[in-house]
């Protein structure tokens, strides 16, 4: 990793608001529409929901990475599936070429954080599928002061099994204050960190990140650029990199496709069953 690594390029803050009904509240970390910024995450939501909160729904075309912070969540789907994450544990769901699911807090409330992550049109259409992430099982990288969980891609030498279409990097961190960490990444990654309590400081232009704020790196071209890590105090934070699709995005509702055509066929083929 060069020294210092990649410099933090902007910071956005984000606050909690009213959700989609008397149980629910989100926070939204990143907000759908700046695809060329944000390539290849489509949106990320901060959520606390109480049952009958997301019902059965559709998607098509990209992918759910869902985790748990606090409480239990039962899933359910139209393909056979069905299974519980319980806090800590994350969920990888290919919605490919269409599912419905549904997810029903068994705990009075549940807290998480769902990431929409694209898919390149040659695999919109590919086959649904889920990938459970429980934290027991997850490769934990601990350095003085840090206990970096590895849910998708690697940090130091610790790397994940889980199966990628897009290759992306999920690192839970929990930091004592004053710990500092490098995290490599590759070239032209598109490289956020979201700090969900304490703070960090972060880059080498050592800019502070508070709770509910994001921090976006700038697309270091070198040869291995890194982002350095420092934690302002005891803190809690995910960490997301993925090299960029560069493809056309249209979405609607739970469809996320790159033509309007494919999001008026997405329609049609949820309407006739066909999911």
């Amino acid at each position: 990793m060069t020294p210092g690594g990649r410099a933090v390029s902007r910071v956005t803050e984000t606050e909690v608001r009213p959700g989609q009904g008397p149980g629910h509240r989100v926070r939204v970390v990143i907000k759908p529409g700046d695809w060329e910024q944000t390539d290849p995450f489509l949106a990320l939501m901060e959520d606390w929901f109480t049952p009958g909160t997301f019902g059965p729904h559709p998607h098509r075309g990209f992918e759910t990475v869902t985790y748990i912070l606090e409480g239990e969540l039962r899933h359910r789907d139209n393909h056979g599936g069905e299974g519980v994450l319980e806090a800590g544990d994350a969920q990888l769901m290919t919605a490919g070429r269409g599912i419905v699911h549904e997810e029903e807090p068994i705990s009075t409330e549940v807290h998480s954080l769902q990431l929409w992550l694209n898919l390149p049109s040659s695999l919109k259409m590919t086959e649904p599928r889920y990938q459970d992430l429980r934290s027991a099982s997850m490769p934990l990288r601990l350095e003085d002061g840090a206990d970096v969980r590895v849910f998708s891609g690697h940090s130091g030498d610790a790397a994940a099994s889980t199966l990628n279409h897009v290759p992306f990097t999920m690192l839970d961190l929990k930091l004592g204050q004053g710990a500092n960490i490098p995290q490599d990444s590759s070239p032209r990654e598109t490289v956020f960190i979201y700090v969900i309590d304490g703070a960090l400081v972060l880059g080498s232009n050592a800019v502070r990140v508070d709770a509910g704020h994001v921090a976006w790196f700038d697309a270091d071209s070198g040869e291995s650029p890194g982002v350095t890590i420092t934690a302002a105090a005891d803190t809690h934070a995910v960490y997301f990199g993925a090299r960029p699709l560069r493809e056309p995005v249209v979405a609607s509702g739970p469809f996320v496709m790159n033509t309007a055509e494919e999001i008026r066929q997405a329609f049609a083929d949820f309407r006739s069953g066909k999911f």
